[in-house]
């Protein structure tokens, strides 16, 4: 369906909204020109970086929410679309560029990194839940091509990063409550003894939630322990994630708006739900030897077990999910010269595995398991070599190449049926190329093109037919994709910055849903398939108090041939399901003291803080036909926060109003189910208080 001339004149007065603001005149650079390290594995500013980044630090995390979803920080990144399905059983729709919205549960097509450890399984598959971002530093998210040199994803990367702990140790408690007996609780220790530093973070979130039947249970510890001396560096991370319960509502049909609090009704009689435990513990060694080589080293291991309950059917059913999972990977940076040209050099090797059990079968009202019908070992494995280099040509202009070889191998075994066994292997070499050049301090340019590479996972392959049966897909292949990017970063004054990112991406054998029942999914390979878009984002000090943040995008996600899904034939032109044509988020903040004159501290701002939110959604498709569809949406919302200190500590109480005119609308869909709909919350509010105490 084309869009109307009305709402593209909409949508475009929309995005001049980050292109038109004044021109402020006040310093704010400490906040703009962020520390970034996932361009080019090596950390410089943002601005320099050659690619499509942006960093959220650690104010902006605090000030979204009550640091429990991903979705409320990084709504603010353009060309991520994150849909808060308010169903923590499946956990977010998270897609940059439009990869990764396929997904019936986890995060697919981008990948994940925590503290410098992968997020993400060998297969791809990784979980957002698990990120602790009370503890959270700073957020990175890394679009385009340069993304293919960090393995199995193509939309991009994201990586999260612990606080450092602080010389002046402290202990921070944080308490908020909201709509729909919403209560989240946080505890935190940091700081520092001789060499060592220890931040240690405690969570617990529940809420019944904003529609039947999903009631939600998540304790959370992150814990890091660093070590320093010279130029050696050594970190420990433990994660521990425990959710005991997480209710599920399922779908609702087109006549969702009737009640949008409603649940799918076997749901509810076969209490479909989802309990997780997952521990981790990693190390992260960093070395700078005399000569300049660094070298980075990391290991880590894993346990996570689930227990889902289903509504099959009219059947009630049960799966359990026993996973270990271990890996390193080891990379070496060095400054060279090459006829007097200095050359930055990176290169290196990952290799990354997973051994999973899976059960299941009939139960009795989701809670007695009857029957066996499933009892099969996942094998998976990632063995993967990098190398990149950057060339400073001149003092204006950077070349940077690279390439990647990635192996994923999956290997099933069926004990109950033989059949469904089997063993495929996904490897390809991944080149990319980008140029930056600078036409001045204020404004630079850059340039990239890459081939990325997408296996399916083990959760796709998990499931054949048009009827989901649990016989392992050896039919389907991995998914090419060639990247095309344009640039460029302009900073009008010290106090703003404009970024703009071009792009187009043309997939091969783009992995598809081809049908989803009851939270049982199957896919296969479509022809081919097209991606264009416009990415923007805009930050500006409009006056000493006043400050502004817009990003947008717009994207046309289409198939560009067509082919054979079950009965239906899928004509190209098509759009993929899963993707909002258009996302602008916008933010404009009063602050009483003056953003500028905040102290350099972790925790700013102090005084009154008044702020909106504008949030547009274009519509969603909710199958490959198109014939299932989501209007899009405006919402507002509000917060005001005051901090104060109070002896050696800082109090702070924060008020957010989501969804400030009470909207309706659909937040997101399940790709094609039949019932596909995920009503959003109506008007909610959430109150915190927060309290950090220095020794």
């Amino acid at each position: 369906m084309r869009r109307s001339g009305s709402a593209k004149i909409r949508l475009i007065t929309r995005l001049a909204v980050i292109l038109c603001c004044g021109s402020p005149s006040v310093i704010w650079a400490q906040a703009l020109e962020g520390i970034v390290i996932s361009a080019s594995r090596t950390e410089q500013r943002g601005f320099d970086a050659p690619a499509a980044v942006q960093s959220i630090r650690r104010e902006t995390i605090e000030a979204s929410g009550p640091q429990v979803n991903l979705s409320e920080s990084l709504i603010r990144v353009p060309g991520v679309t994150i849909l808060n399905r308010q169903n923590y059983a499946q956990d977010l729709q998270l897609s940059i560029r439009g990869f990764g919205a396929r997904t019936a549960f986890g995060i697919r097509g981008v990948r994940l990194i925590v503290d410098g450890i992968p997020a993400s399984m060998p297969d791809g598959q990784g979980q957002a839940s698990t990120i602790s971002l009370s503890s959270t530093e700073r957020i990175e998210v890394l679009r385009g091509p340069l993304a293919q040199l960090y393995g199995n994803a193509s939309g991009g990367v994201i990586q999260a990063f612990t606080r450092s702990a602080p010389d002046t140790p402290e202990v921070s408690v944080h308490g908020y409550a909201g709509s729909q007996n919403t209560t989240r609780s946080i505890f935190q220790y940091a700081g520092r003894v001789g060499q060592y530093g220890l931040v240690a973070d405690y969570g617990e979130f529940q809420t019944d939630g904003y529609r039947q039947n999903s009631q939600t249970l998540r304790r959370h510890f992150n814990g890091k322990l660093d070590w320093e001396s010279g130029r050696t560096k050594f970190h420990v991370v433990a994660n521990i994630f425990d959710m005991p319960l997480a209710q599920d509502p399922g779908g609702l049909g087109a006549n969702w708006s009737d009640d949008p609090t409603a649940a799918a009704t076997n749901f509810i009689r076969d209490r479909v739900r989802k309990t997780v435990q997952q521990n981790q513990l990693g190390a992260v060694l960093q070395h700078r030897s005399d000569g300049g080589l660094s070298t980075l080293a990391r290991v880590y291991g894993g346990q996570r077990e689930v227990f889902q309950s289903q509504s099959i059917s009219g059947q009630s059913r049960w799966i359990g999910v026993d996973r270990d999972y271990w890996g390193l990977g080891l990379q070496f940076s060095q400054q060279l010269s090459i006829r007097s040209t200095p050359v930055k050099v990176s290169y290196g090797a990952d290799y990354d595995v997973a051994d999973e059990f899976r059960s299941g079968g009939n139960a009795t009202l989701g809670e007695i398991r009857d029957t066996t019908r499933r009892n099969q070992d996942y094998l998976y494995y990632n063995g993967d070599f990098f190398a990149q280099a950057e060339l400073f040509l001149t003092d204006s202009t950077t070349l940077i190449g690279g390439a990647r070889r990635s192996n994923v191998t999956l290997d099933v075994t069926d004990r109950i049926n033989a059949g469904s066994s089997g063993k495929t292997k996904y490897s390809a070499t991944n080149p990319v190329l980008g140029i930056a050049h600078s036409l001045s301090d204020r404004l630079n340019l850059y340039a990239n093109t890459g081939r990325g590479f997408e296996s399916p996972s083990i959760a796709e392959t998990s499931y054949s037919g048009l009827v989901p049966a649990p016989t392992f897909n050896t039919t389907l292949r991995a998914a090419t994709s060639r990247h095309y990017e344009l640039g460029l970063k302009y900073r009008p004054t010290k106090a703003s910055i404009f970024d703009m990112a071009l792009y187009r991406i043309d997939t091969d054998n783009e992995i598809v849903t081809l049908v989803s029942v009851n939270g049982n999914t199957s896919y296969i390979n479509s022809a081919k398939t097209r991606r264009e878009g416009l990415e923007v984002f805009f930050a500006s000090l409009l006056s000493e108090r006043v400050r502004l943040q817009a990003s947008g995008n717009l994207i046309s996600a289409a198939y560009s041939d067509a082919f054979q899904s079950g009965a239906d034939t899928i004509n190209d032109g098509r759009k993929i399901p899963g993707i909002p044509q258009h996302f602008v988020f916008a933010e404009l903040a009063w602050n009483s003291i003056g953003f500028e004159n905040q102290p350099r501290t972790r925790n700013r701002p102090k005084g009154l803080t008044l702020s909106a939110e504008m949030v547009s959604a274009g519509k969603l498709y909710a199958n490959d036909l198109n014939t299932r569809v989501a209007d899009g949406y405006d919402i507002a919302n509000l917060r005001a926060a005051y901090a104060w200190p109070i002896g050696r500590g800082r109090l702070l109480a924060d008020l957010r109003v989501n969804n400030l005119f009470d909207k309706k609308y659909v937040g997101s869909v399940i790709v094609a189910s039949a019932t596909p709909y995920e009503p959003a919350p109506d008007r909610n509010w959430m109150a915190g208080i927060r309290y950090t105490l220095s020794f």
